[in-house]
């Protein structure tokens, strides 16, 4: 029913050995504490199913079996992490390729760029190279954008309620597609026929992402075929349009300027947009979600923005002096657990702690359990900003890999885009949280409102 699914088909290929297939009732990943498969065929896919989504899963696993933890995809066992300490071990001496990218890219059944590690790690800097150039090339496009928005939220009557998620999706979008693809994306027309397949796809490979229902339902399943299909179609039509005009301002130029090849040019911009507009969606909604529950916290922001920029927009090299700024993302990063979960494939085997890490084991990374653990965040489910200040947090934070060299490029977008709008919103308005209203958090791929969001805004006095 689900063999390998999830991680098909870039991990199908990886076995487990026939013996230990004969003796479900007493395996265990190389002796790694954890759970029995509970299913000879599915593992532990329905106690993942009852508990509501992996991450909840992950939450209870390693509650019971401690930070170091195995369970089963299948017939397949796997490693998860949960702990600070014991990531750092593990991502160190893997960290030629991105985890996320890794595990969305699996999700989505792309195998091509598998020549070895000195590939993986070319490829990966085009990547992050074409992302960062992209920004800075195009940065003005983005101060459009959010000015925008901004401009319609200041048209509002103070008591009219403003959602959130519909809004920053839409600011996401537009700025991801137009970053990534070129003016063609001007049109509107355009982002909303964009937006209804990447929203097709996003549904089925990000709400969970193993509740295994897809491949049960052969419409749902026809659906997802038909919107990666089209969305591959549009990304490399895309690719020839912008290599016939040989221009080289958005993403898919730089692409287009190495030698990767069509099929490799198209993978690279599927993973960009699915990931980069929901990354920043998301990151962007839960940062005015918290912001607007703290007047204290608004007040400070507004205080460096006034002193950093004054009343000047902001620009790229402004940014890195926009220091509460980055804490405010980061807190916000931590407390909606914005990426709970990524996933490596053990590329040669590893020790962690006394645990041997056999190659080719599949290896989680529970980060959504460490960013709220009480051992390493103090009140771990508060939102505070100032825990930032201390250079211990920032250390923890790294070494998950949320800020310096090991940040997945789409959340380092995602973070410039986020400034950008708090830049301009916190300096023009003030956040209101609708009484009554608390935002759930739908622990996915990609952390996301269980719910639509609401708040209101009223205009800045200026002082």
């Amino acid at each position: 029913m689900l063999d390998f699914a999830i991680f098909a088909v870039t991990f199908v290929i990886i076995l487990v050995g026939a013996v230990l297939y004969l003796y479900p009732s007493s395996r265990r990943a190389s002796g790694i504490p954890g759970l029995n498969p509970t299913d000879e065929k599915d593992g532990n896919l329905q106690d993942i199913v009852n508990r509501g989504s992996l991450h909840e899963f992950l939450v209870s696993l390693h509650q019971e079996f401690g930070s170091v933890a195995s369970f089963w995809f299948g017939g397949r066992p796997v490693v998860s992490l949960g702990a600070v300490k014991q990531l750092q071990q593990h991502i160190n001496p893997n960290h030629s390729t991105d985890s996320f990218e890794t595990m969305l890219k699996s999700l989505l059944g792309y195998q091509s760029g598998t020549g070895g590690a000195g590939e993986s790690v070319i490829r990966k800097k085009l990547y992050e190279t074409a992302i960062s150039n992209t920004l800075e090339n195009n940065f003005p496009l983005v101060l459009k954008l959010v000015e925008e928005l901004v401009g319609k939220w200041r048209s509002f009557p103070e008591a009219q309620h403003t959602p959130l998620c519909a809004h920053l999706l839409g600011l996401a979008m537009k700025t991801v597609t137009q970053l990534a693809l070129g003016e063609r994306f001007g049109d509107d027309a355009q982002v909303i026929s964009f937006r209804k397949n990447h929203d097709a796809i996003w549904s089925e490979i990000g709400k969970g992402y193993l509740d295994g229902s897809l491949e049960k339902s052969s419409s749902r399943k026809g659906h997802y075929e038909k919107a990666l299909s089209e969305m591959e179609s549009v990304l490399l039509s895309v690719a020839k349009e912008r290599k016939s005009q040989r221009k080289q301002s958005v993403f898919v130029d730089a692409l287009l300027q190495s030698s990767l090849t069509e099929r490799q040019i198209m993978e690279d911009c599927m993973v960009f947009t699915l990931a980069g507009c929901v990354i920043t969606a998301n990151l962007c909604i839960w940062a005015l979600h918290f912001l607007s529950t703290s007047e204290e916290v608004q007040d400070k922001l507004y205080q460096e923005l006034q002193d950093v920029l004054g009343s000047d927009p902001v620009s790229v090299d402004k940014i890195p002096q926009l220091r509460y700024c980055q804490q405010v993302l980061n807190e916000t990063v931590r407390t909606a657990k914005l990426t709970p979960i990524a996933a490596r494939l053990q590329e040669v085997e590893g020790k962690v702690d006394q645990h041997v890490i056999p190659k080719q084991t599949l290896v989680i990374y529970a980060l959504g359990v460490v960013l709220q653990d009480a051992d390493t965040w103090d009140v771990p489910y508060r939102f505070d900003p100032d825990r930032f200040e201390e250079e211990s947090a920032r250390k923890s934070f790294c070494l998950l890999g949320f800020s310096g060299n090991q940040t997945c490029p789409e959340l380092r977008f995602a973070y410039t885009v986020a400034t950008v709008l708090l830049s301009s919103v916190v300096r023009q308005l003030k956040l209101h949280r609708l009484k009554g209203q608390a935002a759930e958090v739908r622990s996915e791929l990609v952390s996301t409102p269980k719910d639509e969001t609401w708040i209101t805004v009223s205009r800045r006095s200026s002082s």
